[in-house]
C-alpha cells in the first residue's frame, strides 16, 4: 500500500498524426524560403527590398513556429488519487500558508478581495493546519477593516460550507449564481447565511464609498489604531495583525471547530526606497509567515482568483508526499482561468489552449512556468534551496511558538521583518525569495527554481481549481499583455535566457518552451510589416506572392490555411472556446501584436538602454456599469490610449482600402495573396469598422482617431515600395 503512486502520468493521444501534419508545414515552410531566395527581384525591380522584408518576416514566423512545437510535441496530463492520500497521510497532513496579494481597493475592490479569502479558509482541510497571509500593498485601512468583517463571517461560513459540501466556497461568486435551494433546511440555513453575507458587504461597501472608518467600528479592533491621517499609499510604516491566531483555544467557528489563522500585512513604504511590487510583497509574506507559522508548504493567489475547488491542496500534496516520484517536485502550478469570460470570449483572454496543450507540453520537458497564481511551492525552494537526491522535507515543520506567546509581541517582531530596510545588503530578491527586476517576476523565479534541479507539476483537474476575473475593456487586455510580453522578452534579452542560463541544467526543450513566451513581443515587428507592406504594395501595383496559377503558390497556401484550420480545431478540442471566439483570438493576438507587444519590444529596449525603468501597472478588475452591459454584450470597448487606437485603425483601414482597390483595379491571379491577407485582415477587423460607422455609445472610436488615422493611410499610400 505505501508504494501505490499518488499520481499518474499520461501521454496525449494522437501524436503520430500529428507529427505528419508538423513535418508537412515544415516541408512548406522550406519551399516558401527556397521560393524567396529564388525569385529574389533584380536590383532595377520594385519591390526588392520589400520582398527581402518580407522574406525575414516568413523566416521569423518559421523559426518561431518551431519554437512553439515544443509545447505540442508531446503534452502529458496528470490524475491525483487523493483517496490514497487520505488513506496514508491524513493524520500527518503538512499545514500549508496561503498568500493573498492585494494593492489598492478601487482597482481591486474589498469585497471581491474578502470573498476569495473566505473561499480559501473554507478549504476540505484541517482547518488548524491552514493559514492564511494578505498582503495589503496599498496599506488602506478600508482592506483591513473588511478584513476584520472577514475574521467575523468565517465562524459562519466555514461550517456551512462544510456542513453542504458547497461549490464555489467564495461567497460573492456563490450567491450571485447560486438559485435558492429546494431543501427546507438547507433553504433555511442558506437564507441564514446570505443575510449575513449581505449585511457584511453592505457594510463594507458603505465604508469604502465614504473612504474612512468610523471610531465606532475601530473600537473593534486595536489594529485599526495602526493607521494615523498622516499615512498614505506611498508612504506608511510596516502593520502586521493577527485577526485569528489559530493557537488561541477561543478561535473557533460557530461548531466548536478551529478557524484557520488569518493574518493581514502592510509592508513599509517610503518614497526614498524600491519597494520591487508584488516580488517585494511576497518575500515579506514568507519573512512574515516564517515566523508565526512557518509551513513547509505556500499557495500563493491573487487577489481575484478564488478557490474554486475545495480539494486543491489535498491534489497538490499527491505531487509532493509521492514517495517515489515526489522528491524532486518544487511547485504544482493550475492553470489561470476565469469566470467572467463571454460566451465567444471579446477580448480573446481565454488561456484554455495555453492550459489544454501549452503548458501540459512544457510540463513534459520538466514542468511549466510559475505564473505567479494559484502555485503551490515548498517553502525551501523559495528561500534559495537547490535539489540533491539526498534531500529530505520536514513535513512537520511549523512555528516555535508557543500558545501562551504574546500576540503583540509577536506582530511588532513580524513587522520589523518587512520594513524597508530589512532587506539592505541582503539575498532577498537575489538568492533567495522571489526575483527582483522583472515585470514578470514569478517566471524568471519559476526558471531560477528549475536551474536548481527542481521539477514542477501542471495539473488541471476538471473541476477548475481557481478562477479569476479577466480584463473587460480592450484597454485593460492592451496593459496586461504588454506587461506580460515585456517581462518575458526582458528575461530572453538578460542573462536568464533560457538557451544560456539554462543551458546543461533545464532539457532543451523546456529552454525552447519559455521562449515562446520569450518572443511574444519579438513578434509585434514582422506582423506590423505583414500588415501593412502587402497592402501598400497592393495599391502601387507590386506582387509579393507567387501567382495563383503558380506551382509555388501551393505551399503559400498549405502553410497558411493548415496552421488556421489546426489553431482552430485545438480552441476548439478545448471545449472550452466557440467557432466565433477562436477567430476573436486571432482578431486580438493580431491587435495585442500590433499594440501591446510593439510597446512591450519597445520598452524593453528603452530599459536595456537605460532610458527607463521597470515600472508595474495594476489591471483593474472593475468597470463601471455601462463597459459591463457592452462587455456581456460582447461589444468592444474602444477605451485604450488614442496611440493604441490609431495603430489598430490605420491598419484596418488600410487593408480595406487594399482588399477593395485590389478586387477591383488588380488581376485576381497575380495578387491573390496579398488581396486574400488584405480581405481576411478586413474580415478581422469587421469589430473596429463599426466602432467607426456605426456605433455611437462611449465605447466607440472617437472621431478625432479616426481623421489620424485616414491621415496616416493616406500618407503611408504616398510612402514609395522599393
Amino acid at each position: 500500500m505505501g508504494n501505490e503512486s499518488l499520481f499518474v502520468t499520461e501521454h496525449a493521444k494522437g501524436r503520430i498524426p500529428y507529427r505528419l501534419y508538423v513535418s508537412t508545414v515544415l516541408a512548406g515552410i522550406c519551399m516558401i524560403l527556397y521560393y524567396r531566395v529564388t525569385h529574389l527581384p533584380d536590383t532595377w525591380q520594385e519591390g526588392r527590398w520589400a520582398w527581402i522584408g518580407l522574406s525575414l518576416a516568413e523566416i521569423w514566423y518559421g523559426f518561431y513556429w518551431i519554437i512553439t512545437q515544443s509545447v505540442r510535441w508531446n503534452p502529458i496530463y496528470r490524475r491525483t488519487f487523493k483517496d490514497k492520500l487520505s488513506q496514508r497521510y491524513e493524520e500527518k497532513l503538512p499545514n500549508v500558508d496561503i498568500f493573498i496579494c492585494t494593492a489598492d481597493p478601487y482597482a481591486e475592490p474589498p469585497s471581491l478581495v474578502i470573498s476569495t479569502v473566505l473561499s480559501l479558509m473554507a478549504y476540505n482541510y484541517p482547518t488548524e493546519k491552514l493559514n492564511l497571509y494578505l498582503s495589503d500593498d496599498g496599506g488602506s485601512i478600508l482592506t483591513f477593516y473588511a478584513m476584520w468583517e472577514a475574521s467575523q463571517f468565517a465562524k459562519y461560513w466555514i461550517p456551512f460550507c462544510k456542513k453542504y459540501k458547497i461549490e464555489p466556497r467564495a461567497p460573492l461568486t456563490f450567491f450571485s449564481s447560486e438559485d435558492p435551494p429546494q431543501d427546507e433546511l438547507y433553504y433555511k440555513d442558506w437564507l441564514s447565511i446570505k443575510s449575513l453575507y449581505d449585511e457584511m458587504t453592505n457594510r463594507i461597501e458603505s465604508v469604502v464609498t465614504s473612504g474612512r472608518v468610523s471610531e465606532e467600528i475601530k473600537e473593534n479592533h486595536k489594529g485599526f489604531y495602526q493607521w494615523t491621517h498622516e499615512m498614505t499609499k506611498k508612504n506608511h510604516p510596516s502593520i502586521v495583525q493577527i485577526l485569528i491566531d489559530g493557537n488561541d483555544s477561543n478561535a473557533i467557528d460557530t461548531e466548536g471547530n478551529k478557524l484557520p489563522t488569518l493574518v493581514y500585512m502592510a509592508r513599509e513604504k517610503r518614497p526614498e526606497y524600491h519597494h520591487n511590487f508584488k516580488a517585494g510583497a511576497m518575500n515579506a509574506l514568507i519573512r512574515v509567515s516564517s515566523l508565526i507559522s512557518d509551513s513547509p508548504i505556500i499557495l500563493n493567489v491573487d487577489c481575484d482568483m478564488y478557490s474554486n475547488n475545495s480539494d486543491s491542496i489535498r491534489d497538490a500534496l499527491c505531487f509532493f508526499l509521492d514517495e517515489e516520484k515526489g522528491q524532486n517536485i518544487g511547485f504544482v502550478q493550475y492553470p489561470q482561468n476565469y469566470n467572467n469570460l463571454t460566451k465567444n470570449d471579446t477580448y480573446g483572454n481565454s488561456l484554455s489552449a495555453i492550459n489544454a496543450v501549452e503548458m501540459c507540453g512544457l510540463d513534459n520537458w520538466g514542468g511549466p512556468l510559475y505564473i505567479g497564481t494559484g502555485c503551490f511551492h515548498r517553502r525551501e525552494i523559495l528561500c534559495g534551496k537547490s535539489y540533491t537526491k539526498d534531500y529530505k522535507e520536514d513535513w512537520h515543520r511549523r512555528s516555535r511558538r508557543n500558545q501562551d506567546d504574546d500576540v503583540t509581541k509577536l506582530e511588532e517582531e513580524a513587522q520589523s521583518l518587512c520594513t524597508c530596510t530589512y532587506e539592505l545588503n541582503t539575498s532577498w530578491g537575489h538568492e533567495v525569495g522571489l526575483k527582483y527586476g522583472c515585470p514578470v517576476e514569478d517566471v524568471i523565479t519559476g526558471l531560477i527554481i528549475q536551474c536548481r534541479g527542481w521539477k514542477s507539476a501542471f495539473f488541471n483537474p476538471q473541476q477548475k481549481g481557481f478562477l479569476g476575473v479577466a480584463p473587460t475593456t480592450l484597454a485593460q487586455t492592451i496593459l496586461q499583455h504588454k506587461r506580460w510580453s515585456e517581462g518575458n522578452f526582458q528575461i530572453f534579452l538578460s542573462k536568464y535566457c533560457t538557451f544560456l542560463y539554462g543551458h546543461g541544467k533545464i532539457k532543451l526543450g523546456l529552454q525552447m518552451s519559455y521562449c515562446v513566451y520569450g518572443l511574444w513581443a519579438a513578434n509585434s515587428i514582422p506582423t506590423i510589416y505583414y500588415t501593412i507592406v502587402p497592402s501598400l504594395s497592393l495599391l502601387k501595383g507590386i506582387s509579393l506572392f507567387p501567382k495563383m496559377t503558380s506551382v509555388w503558390f501551393i505551399p503559400f497556401a498549405y502553410v497558411m490555411i493548415t496552421k488556421q484550420v489546426y489553431s482552430a480545431l485545438e480552441a476548439l478540442m478545448t471545449r472550452e472556446i466557440t467557432l466565433k471566439g477562436w477567430w476573436n483570438i486571432q482578431r486580438m493576438w493580431m491587435i495585442k501584436r500590433l499594440t501591446s507587444y510593439f510597446f512591450g519590444t519597445v520598452a524593453c529596449f528603452l530599459k536595456i538602454l537605460g532610458f527607463s525603468e521597470m515600472g508595474f501597472v495594476l489591471t483593474g478588475k472593475v468597470s463601471d456599469d455601462e463597459n459591463s452591459k457592452r462587455y456581456e454584450k460582447e461589444i468592444m470597448e474602444f477605451d485604450s490610449s488614442p496611440l493604441n487606437l490609431v495603430i489598430i485603425v490605420s491598419v484596418a483601414l488600410l487593408n480595406l482600402v487594399g482588399f477593395v482597390f485590389g478586387m477591383i483595379n488588380r488581376g485576381f491571379d497575380r495578387f491573390c495573396a496579398q488581396i486574400v491577407i488584405c480581405g481576411v485582415i478586413t474580415v478581422l477587423n469587421l469589430g473596429i469598422y463599426e466602432g467607426i460607422l456605426i456605433r455611437k455609445d462611449k465605447g466607440s472610436i472617437n472621431w478625432l482617431v479616426t481623421m489620424i488615422s485616414i491621415g496616416v493611410v493616406i500618407f503611408m499610400s504616398f510612402i514609395p515600395i522599393f
